[in-house]
C-alpha cells in the first residue's frame, strides 16, 4: 500500500468485484482483495502469510480476521490484525482495532479503541534442575534426573 518494506505482498487469490455483494462468512487463503461488500466476517484461518485488501469502494460490515490488512475502504466491526495493519487516507473502522504494528495515514478514521497486542511468544523449554545445579537454591525446586533405561537387541552371531 505505502511504504511496504520488508515481506513482498502475497498473490492475490480471491476478487471480490465492484458489484459483488457477499451475504456471510468469507475464508480465504494467500491473499484477498475486497472492491465489493461483504456483509460478514472476513477470515483467513490459520494461513500466517494472508494479506486482506480493501479498496476505497470496499466495504466489511462484520469482523475482520487476518494477519495483514491494507485498508482504503470502510471496515464497520472489530478488526484483529496480528501482524501489520495499514490504513490509508480513506480507511474508516466502525470498531475496535486489535493491532500488532499499524500504520494510519493522515484522514484514516477510527470510530473505536486501538488496542496493541504483542504477538505471541513461544513458551521458553523447560529444563529439569539438578539437585546439585547452584540454581536449585532456596525456593527452587528440586528436581532430580534419572538416566533413563535403554533396551536395545543385540543379535548372536555364530561363527
Amino acid at each position: 500500500m505505502f511504504g511496504r518494506k520488508g515481506r513482498k505482498p502475497a498473490v492475490i487469490q480471491t476478487l471480490i468485484g465492484a458489484d459483488t455483494r457477499i451475504e456471510g462468512d468469507l475464508h480465504f487463503k494467500k491473499g484477498c482483495h475486497v472492491d465489493g461488500q461483504v456483509n460478514g466476517s472476513v477470515l483467513s484461518g490459520a494461513d500466517p502469510d494472508a494479506y486482506l485488501s480493501v479498496s476505497e469502494s470496499g466495504r466489511v460490515m462484520g469482523s475482520v480476521k487476518v494477519p495483514r490488512l491494507g485498508l482504503s475502504g470502510r471496515v464497520e466491526g472489530d478488526v484483529y490484525v496480528s501482524e501489520r495493519a495499514e490504513l490509508g487516507p480513506t480507511a474508516r473502522v466502525v470498531g475496535n482495532v486489535h493491532y500488532n504494528l499499524i500504520e494510519i495515514a493522515a484522514g484514516a478514521e477510527i470510530n473505536g479503541k486501538l488496542i496493541h497486542e504483542s504477538a505471541p511468544k513461544p513458551a521458553p523449554a523447560r529444563k529439569a534442575l539438578q539437585q546439585d545445579s547452584p540454581a536449585a537454591g532456596k525456593g527452587a525446586p528440586r528436581v532430580k534426573a534419572e538416566p533413563a533405561e535403554i533396551k536395545t537387541k543385540v543379535a548372536e552371531q555364530t561363527t
